[in-house]
This record gives C-alpha cells, sequence and structure tokens, in this order.
C-alpha cells in the first residue's frame, strides 16, 4: 500500500460516516471494497485512530465535502405505523 492509498481511507474515515462504521467493523473488508489493500501495520495504525476524534473532525468540516449517509434499518426492523 502507498501512502495515497493511507491518504485514501483516512479521508474516507472523515468524510464517510457509513465508511466509518464499516471501517471499524472490517478494516480490511472496507478497504477492499474502495481498492485500498492495507497492510497488516496500516491497518493497526489507522485503527488506532480515535474514533471520537475522527467523528469530531468530521462534524467540524463543510457539509458539501462530506457523504451523506442513511442508516438502514436490518430486514423486519422497519418501523411500521
Amino acid at each position: 500500500m502507498s501512502q495515497r492509498g493511507v491518504e485514501r481511507i483516512v479521508g474516507r474515515l472523515v468524510t464517510d460516516p457509513g465508511f466509518r462504521e464499516a471501517f471499524f467493523r472490517n478494516p480490511v473488508e472496507s478497504g477492499l471494497r474502495i481498492g485500498a489493500d492495507l497492510t497488516r501495520q496500516e491497518i493497526e495504525a489507522l485503527r488506532r485512530i480515535s474514533l471520537d476524534a475522527l467523528v469530531e473532525f468530521s462534524d467540524c468540516l463543510d457539509d458539501r465535502i462530506c457523504r451523506l449517509h442513511i442508516r438502514r434499518e436490518p430486514m423486519g426492523q422497519e418501523s411500521r405505523k
């Protein structure tokens, strides 16, 4: 993995809440999904970034550069009216 790939992951972590959630659940799969094949050392380094710090930084960004994240409810969990 190149520095450019790590920077791509960091960029997605701060601008895409859905990716951020997926990354902290499964960093290898999430990285591969966006074309970033991370080494074990890179995954460890990225997972050491505080989730709270990522969220706080993300909250400071202009909404025009962040992705909209609409959480999907698991099947059968939709609210009924």
